[in-house]
């Protein structure tokens, strides 16, 4: 369970996020991208960041190394936005509990169909 601390910290940095992919990155293949989650550790060290793509696979895997690339000018940009001493670490990573929360709302429909007949 996270403190209240780094609770705070997560949604700030959410927010912080959100903010600059969407309107200092000057990258126009990135297209259009949703921060859904941000995990810090309990130091502070790392957080990670869940994203998802609108469009394809091929646009997710395009989108994360995009993010990746720009790792240094996000994390400066978040630096002077949260006003840390440090910043945590970032690491990108697509969330997929969208497609699992589909996926198991289709299988809860396909129990309750065989019931029904």
């Amino acid at each position: 369970m996270a403190s209240a601390k780094v609770e705070r910290i997560q949604n700030l940095m959410l927010r912080k996020l959100s903010h600059i992919i969407q309107f200092e990155m000057k990258d126009n293949k990135l297209g259009f991208i949703s921060i859904t989650d941000v995990k810090v550790t309990n130091d502070l060290s790392q957080a990670t960041i869940y994203v998802n793509f609108l469009g394809n696979d091929n646009r997710e895997q395009a989108g994360l190394e995009i993010l990746n690339k720009a790792k240094g000018f996000i994390r400066t940009r978040l630096a002077h936005e949260m006003e840390m001493r440090k910043v945590p670490e970032l690491f990108f990573k697509i969330d997929t509990s969208l497609e699992q929360g589909n996926r198991i709302e289709n299988i809860i429909k396909q129990i309750n169909n065989k019931k029904e007949d």
